[in-house]
C-alpha cells in the first residue's frame, strides 16, 4: 500500500480516535470528579461521613475498575443500542470508553483530594464554610495540579482502550491497525498507526506534566489558599495589634 492510499486512512482515524477520547474523557471528568469528592467526603472523618454509604459506592468503582475492557465493551452492547442506536462506530464505542473511564478517573481524584491539607477545611470550617464551599474553595482548587495529572493519565489510558474498541468496529488508529496491519499483512501501515500513536501519548503527557507543574509552582489553583493558609497558622490574636487572625486573612484577600 503506497502512502498516498495510507494517508486518507490515516487522518479519519486520527480524527476518530480524538473524537472518541475528547469526548469520553469530558464524561469521564464530569462524572468522575463528584463521584471521587463524594468517596472523600463519606469516609470516616469526612465532612459527610457515612461509612455505608462509602462502601457501597467503593465496591461499585472497585468492580466496574477490576472489569477489563474489551469484556466490559460486549457486556454493554445492549445498553450502548438503547443509548446510540448501534453497537458499531465511533460514537456506540463513547458509551463503554465512558463508563469504563468513570471509575478509573474517580479513584484517582479520590487520591488527589485526600492530598489536600486538613488544616485548610478546618479553616474554611471556623469561618462558617459549608461543605459545598470547603469543596468548591479548598479541596477542588488546592488538588488542581493533582487533579490534571490525574486527566492526563486518564486521556492516555483511554486512548489504549479507543485501540481495542476498534477490534469490534468503533474505527480510529485500532480499526486501521486491526483491519490492514493485521488481516491484510499491511506491516507498514501497522507500524505507521503504533508511531502515531505513540506521538499524540506523548504530546498529551507532555502537555498534562506541564500544565501541572506550572499550577504548582503557583500554589494551586485557588487564590484564596494563601489567606487560608495564614488563618491556619495564625489562630490567635496578634500580641502587637490585638487583631485575629480571622481579620488578617480579611486583610490578605
Amino acid at each position: 500500500m503506497t502512502w498516498s492510499e495510507m494517508q486518507p486512512l490515516l487522518e479519519q482515524a486520527c480524527w476518530d480516535t480524538l473524537y472518541m477520547v475528547g469526548w469520553s474523557t469530558l464524561i469521564a471528568v464530569v462524572g468522575g470528579l463528584p463521584l471521587g469528592i463524594l468517596l472523600v467526603l463519606t469516609d470516616r472523618g469526612g465532612l459527610l461521613q457515612n461509612v455505608l454509604a462509602n462502601k457501597v459506592i467503593g465496591q461499585v468503582v472497585n468492580i466496574a475498575r477490576s472489569m477489563p475492557f474489551i469484556i466490559l465493551m460486549v457486556a454493554l452492547m445492549s445498553f450502548t443500542r438503547a443509548v446510540v442506536g448501534t453497537t458499531i462506530g465511533r460514537e456506540a464505542a463513547i458509551v463503554p470508553l465512558a463508563i469504563g473511564a468513570i471509575p478509573f478517573f474517580a479513584r484517582l481524584v479520590e487520591t488527589a483530594v485526600r492530598e489536600v491539607d486538613h488544616g485548610l477545611v478546618e479553616a474554611v470550617q471556623a469561618m462558617g464554610g459549608n461543605t459545598w464551599t470547603v469543596v468548591r474553595r479548598v479541596l477542588v482548587p488546592e488538588s488542581l495540579p493533582s487533579l490534571i495529572s490525574s486527566a492526563t493519565t486518564t486521556v492516555v489510558a483511554l486512548i489504549g482502550y479507543s485501540a481495542m474498541a476498534g477490534t469490534v468496529g468503533a474505527g480510529g488508529l485500532g480499526d486501521i491497525a486491526i483491519r490492514y496491519g493485521y488481516q491484510r499483512f499491511e506491516t507498514g501501515l501497522m507500524w505507521i498507526t503504533v508511531a502515531i500513536l505513540a506521538v499524540v501519548i506523548s504530546v498529551i503527557q507532555f502537555a498534562g506534566d506541564l500544565a501541572a507543574r506550572r499550577l504548582h509552582r503557583r500554589g494551586g489553583g485557588s487564590g484564596s489558599a494563601p489567606a487560608l493558609r495564614l488563618l491556619k497558622a495564625r489562630p490567635k490574636a496578634s500580641p502587637v495589634t490585638g487583631e485575629s487572625a480571622a481579620a488578617d486573612v480579611g486583610k490578605a484577600a
